[in-house]
């Protein structure tokens, strides 16, 4: 399965193998750092929102484009939120990769990503950006990722040029 996840909405026409989520239009509070996704309800985040929808299929899909404004050197919030609400898909434990500790995913399978961020940036930023996509890359079983960034006007033609590329 194909994902792709906006922080706006998109014009998009996709196959039926993709899903296309625009977060602007959902609602998705806050991780409250309970834990009960991991302990009392594994896999399953006891908050009721529209983020329960959404998790499940970054969990399932092997392709993905994450689509967001860049601020301050990280996803703009609506993006931050929803990938920090994604918690349920992994397990309390841990495990050594290269040695660092991480958690162990709950089913979650490899993905091919592309992360496509737009908005006026510092350089400082961008290289903050990059940063941070390395070290989730690991969490959010990246097995591939690449980064994008354009700007507000070029952003509907390089999401659909991305999205082409799923066709070949």
């Amino acid at each position: 399965m194909n994902l792709i996840m906006s922080d706006i909405p998109l014009n998009l026409s996709i196959n039926d193998d993709a899903v296309y989520i625009d977060l602007s239009d959902k609602k998705i509070g806050n991780c409250i750092g309970c834990f009960c996704c991991w302990v009392k309800t594994p896999g399953k985040c006891i908050l009721r929102d529209d983020a329960t929808k959404i998790y499940p299929y970054i969990a399932k899909s092997s392709r993905l484009i994450y689509v967001s404004r860049i601020k301050y050197g990280s996803y703009d919030t609506v993006m931050k939120t929803m990938l920090e609400r994604a918690i349920p898909i992994q397990q309390a434990f841990i495990r050594l990769v290269d040695g660092e500790t991480h958690h162990i995913q709950r089913d979650v399978k490899l993905k091919d990503a592309t992360i496509i961020v737009y908005g006026k940036t510092l350089p400082e930023e961008r290289e903050i950006f990059i940063k941070l996509v390395a070290r989730n890359a690991r969490n959010m079983n990246f097995e591939t990722y690449n980064i994008i960034f354009t700007d507000e006007a070029e952003l509907q033609s390089t999401v659909i040029s991305e999205v082409k590329k799923w066709q070949k």
